[in-house]
């Protein structure tokens, strides 16, 4: 099944762009009207804390392009890339520079879940790295995002990889968990014994 998945340049099918192009630091307004994500604000899981997301004006009157539910955020510079899946973000989001937002253009065929799962995968990290520029900081240009190899497997295996991913993204919150409460239990331990 899946030497019958297609392999297809990312920039066929979704659209890339980079975010809102802010000059310098983005300043903060308490009574700003624009929600701001920053590389900061992401994980691979998706946004960590959508309500402390940074509130500003935007300079221009031109309207941006507003963030959608399930636009794949792509960060491509630094010594980890990957893509992070938008869900319901806040009405009038843009994101920094320094990330790009992906949107799938045929998402009955590529589910940008999957896409976002895909990204974040060993063959695709591979041929990100092997592609990236600069010696200090890593860059990955918009030509070599659009032309990484996208596999378009069935549906039905792209929203099986899906749900696997969940799964592991819970147990291993769940392991971190444990691990953080043995490590406070130890250490109240050694507060007893040792003082």
């Amino acid at each position: 099944m899946l030497n019958e998945a297609k392999t297809t340049p990312l920039g066929h099918v979704a659209d890339l762009r980079l975010g809102y192009p802010f000059r310098g630091a983005v300043p903060a307004r308490a009574t700003g009207s624009v929600h701001v994500v920053q590389i900061s604000d992401l994980s691979r899981t998706g946004l960590k804390d959508r309500n402390n997301l940074l509130v500003t004006e935007l300079p221009s009157r031109r309207e941006p392009d507003w963030l959608l539910d399930q636009d794949v955020l792509f960060i491509a510079r630094g010594p980890h890339t990957y893509a992070s899946l938008m869900t319901a973000p806040p009405p009038r989001t843009v994101c920094t520079p320094h990330i790009y937002v992906i949107r799938v253009t045929q998402p009955g065929r590529l589910l940008p879940a999957f896409l976002a799962w895909q990204l974040n995968q060993p063959p695709a990290q591979r041929y990100l790295r092997q592609s990236a520029e600069g010696s200090h900081q890593l860059s990955i240009r918009r030509g070599v995002l659009e032309q990484t190899p996208i596999r378009i497997l069935p549906l039905a295996q792209q929203h099986a990889a899906i749900e696997l991913g969940r799964i592991a993204q819970a147990e291993r919150c769940h392991l971190e968990s444990l691990i953080k409460n043995r490590d406070t239990e130890l250490a109240l331990l050694a507060e007893r014994l040792l003082t």
